[in-house]
């Protein structure tokens, strides 16, 4: 399993520390430091099933910046995956990717309902 995260989120780190509370072995990978890909986005979005707007860090300050608040509903779903692809501070995180399904963000009892040891 895949665990995407950006070390200094206090999300993200709550998901770590559960994560090995539970004795689960992963991959981790620094959000920031590569990227997640067009291809790897566009394959997250369609196993989650959730709408795209949620794979974006609507709390995050580039997001902000660059309002797309405004934006994103005059976009297409290329157009949203390709911006998503161009800086891993965009993207909703953590993101425990897996065969079958990806979780997004943490919530804990959400998390452990789905989460395969």
């Amino acid at each position: 399993m895949l665990f995407v995260q950006y070390p200094k989120c206090s999300t993200c780190q709550k998901a770590r520390k559960w994560l090995e509370a539970q004795g689960i072995t992963y991959t981790d990978r620094h959000i920031a430091e590569k990227n997640p890909s067009y291809d790897e986005l566009k394959q997250w979005y369609e196993k989650s099933g959730l709408p795209l707007k949620r794979f974006f860090n609507t709390s995050g300050l580039l997001y902000k910046e660059m309002q797309l608040k405004d934006k994103l509903p005059a976009m297409s779903e290329e157009e949203q995956l390709r911006l998503l692809a161009t800086n891993g501070m965009l993207v909703k995180r953590p993101i425990l990717v897996e065969e079958d399904k990806v979780l997004l963000g943490f919530k804990e009892a959400e998390w452990e309902g789905h989460v395969c040891k």
